[in-house]
């Protein structure tokens, strides 16, 4: 490499991280913007590298359902994810290689190197600045569990100023109530947890969150009411994996491929609807609308 090309690099590599601390992506992504160019763009080829060393590294996230579920008892992973990742192994011989591991900190694995996949990851433009993103596995949607009694068909019939909404401060959940239900009387709560206790206990009808927490949140405590799909607009973001970024794009091209195919046949949405059940979701509670 020649002293310009290296000069080339360094200057895109800070402009990257200055588009990424201007729009808030936090001290992780900072710090994997900053991480030399060998950590994050190495020379070997992922899908080479797992055919010669005939392992696949994944990261799992534990308590992560239907994505992920670790069995405490006999150390087994299970879950949606974890379906997918054992029918790529089989379909490419190899063994399969955990490391324990967060949303944040999946891209920082992929980053250094630690993993060969990341899976149930939301590309963001933020996230798209350091790693590369797979096909769409499925557009997970948002809507609002409802209490008893309460019907909702679209965003405008939870967006009047006597219905009370409870969501997270600061997550997605509370950037898509105040977007699309903005004459609501909205309650931001610190935790998730806050926010269900609100709902159970009456003092809110409804909270807006992404279709996996209403429909786990309610399995586990039905008496919170029903989970509905709100359309005009329909709301989603999309759900995705990850891999590193490489010049050669094999790797991700074939696991787009994959993606696609499953889908096409089926097999993602039975591979979801068996993680979810893992929480207790039972087939017929999950709406037509999911897209998977």
């Amino acid at each position: 490499m020649t002293i310009s090309d290296e000069q080339k690099i360094s200057e895109d590599r800070r402009d990257a991280l200055r588009y990424a601390l201007a729009i808030g992506s936090g001290a992780a992504l900072a710090s994997a913007m900053t991480r030399p160019a060998s950590a994050a763009e190495g020379d070997d080829n992922t899908l080479d590298r797992v055919r010669a060393s005939k392992t696949l590294r994944i990261a799992v996230l534990p308590g992560e359902l239907p994505y992920f579920n670790k069995d405490l008892a006999t150390g087994t992973w299970s879950g949606f994810s974890i379906e997918m990742a054992n029918d790529i192994a089989k379909l490419l011989d190899v063994k399969l290689e955990y490391t324990e591991s967060t949303y944040g900190n999946s891209i920082l694995d992929l980053q250094s190197g630690k993993i060969d996949l990341g899976f149930a990851l939301n590309p963001t433009p933020q996230r798209a600045l350091v790693v590369d993103f797979t096909s769409t596995v499925f557009p997970h949607p948002f809507g609002a569990m409802l209490k008893k009694g309460m019907e909702a068909k679209t965003w405008a019939d939870i967006n009047k100023p006597e219905v009370r909404i409870a969501v997270d401060v600061g997550s997605a959940n509370e950037a898509v109530a105040r977007r699309f239900a903005p004459s609501a009387t909205i309650k931001s709560l610190k935790s998730r947890d806050e926010v269900m206790l609100e709902m159970a206990s009456g003092r809110v009808d409804c909270v807006v969150n992404a279709l996996v927490l209403g429909l786990t949140a309610i399995a586990k405590n039905p008496n919170l009411g029903t989970y509905k799909i709100l359309q005009s607009p329909s709301v989603t973001v999309a759900s995705a994996t990850a891999v590193r970024r490489e010049p050669d794009k094999r790797w991700r091209d074939f696991l787009s491929v994959w993606i696609d195919y499953n889908r096409g046949v089926g097999q993602m949405r039975e591979w979801f609807v068996k993680g979810l059940a893992l929480s207790g979701v039972k087939a017929e509670d999950i709406p037509v609308e999911l897209n998977i």
